[in-house]
C-alpha cells in the first residue's frame, strides 16, 4: 500500500518564482502602458510586476516531489484547486487566465484615471503584455499609469527611481486584493533587482515567512495608499511596514 502511494498522483500543484515585467518598460518591442489623449512623462526607475510558476493541472505530482519541495525556500507546495479553480483542460484554464487579465487591465485603467479626477472618455489607455494570465498586475498596472501621466506629483517619478515591486489586485475603486504565491513573488522580485515589495497587508504573514536579504515589504490596502507610500519613500517621510 505505502509502494503505491509513494508513485500515486496527488492533487498539488508546485510552484516557483516566475518572470517579472517592468510595466513601464517595454514588452516585446512594444511599451507595456501606452496613453493617448494626455501627455506623458519620460519615467526612471520600474514597477515590476510579479508571477510565479506553477506545473499545469493535469501534471502528476507524487509524494517524493511534495517531500522534495517542502525542504526548498525557492518552491511551494499548493493545493492544486487553489491555483486553478475553474477545472477544466490546460487550454480552458489558459484562456479563463487571460480573460482574467484583461478583465484587470481594464480596472486597472478605470481605477488610475479616477485617482487622478481624470475624465476615462478623454485619455485612451492601452496595455500590452504578452504570457500573463490572472488578475494580480492590476495594482501595478494602476500605478504605471499614475507614474506616466503625474509622476509623484511634484516633478519627480512615483518610484524615486528605484526598482518597485510587489502584486495586487486592483478593483474599479482603488482597492488592493490579495493574491496566491507572494513568498515566490518576494524571490522573483530580489532576483531581478527590486528593493522594494508592494505587499496586500493581508498577506504580510506570508510575505514575511520567506523574505530574501536586501528586500523591503510595504503594505498596502488601497491604490491611494500605495501612491501615498512611494511618495514617502521618495521624500524620506515615514512608510508603513509589515
Amino acid at each position: 500500500m505505502f509502494g503505491t502511494a509513494a508513485f500515486a498522483p496527488l492533487p498539488f500543484t508546485l510552484a516557483e518564482p516566475g518572470l517579472t515585467a517592468d510595466v513601464l518598460g517595454n514588452d516585446h518591442g512594444k511599451p507595456v502602458i501606452t496613453i493617448e489623449g494626455a501627455p506623458t512623462r519620460t519615467t526612471e526607475g520600474r514597477l515590476r510586476m510579479t508571477t510565479i510558476v506553477a506545473t499545469g493541472p493535469s501534471a502528476d505530482v507524487r509524494v517524493g516531489d511534495v517531500i522534495d519541495s517542502w525542504f526548498r525556500t525557492d518552491r511551494a507546495v499548493m493545493p492544486r484547486d487553489a491555483v486553478y479553480p475553474t477545472g477544466g483542460s490546460e487550454k480552458e484554464i489558459e484562456r479563463h487566465n487571460l480573460r482574467d487579465m484583461k478583465e484587470s487591465q481594464n480596472v486597472a485603467v478605470d481605477a488610475a484615471l479616477a485617482h487622478l479626477g481624470k475624465d476615462s472618455g478623454s485619455i485612451d489607455v492601452t496595455l500590452n503584455l504578452a504570457d500573463v494570465g490572472g488578475p494580480s498586475a492590476g495594482l501595478f498596472f494602476s500605478l504605471g499609469i499614475i507614474d506616466k501621466l503625474v509622476g509623484d506629483g511634484a516633478g519627480g517619478d512615483l518610484t524615486g527611481g528605484r526598482s518597485i515591486a510587489g502584486t495586487g489586485t486592483i478593483s474599479a475603486d482603488g482597492k488592493v486584493g490579495a493574491v496566491g504565491g507572494v513568498s515566490l513573488k518576494t524571490q522573483a522580485a530580489r532576483r531581478d533587482g527590486a528593493t522594494v515589495f508592494l505587499v496586500p497587508k493581508a498577506e504580510c504573514g506570508e510575505a514575511r515567512a520567506e523574505l530574501p536579504k536586501g528586500l523591503r515589504l510595504v503594505p498596502v490596502t488601497t491604490l491611494s495608499g500605495a501612491v501615498s507610500a512611494l511618495r514617502a519613500l521618495e521624500q524620506g517621510g515615514e512608510v508603513p511596514s509589515c
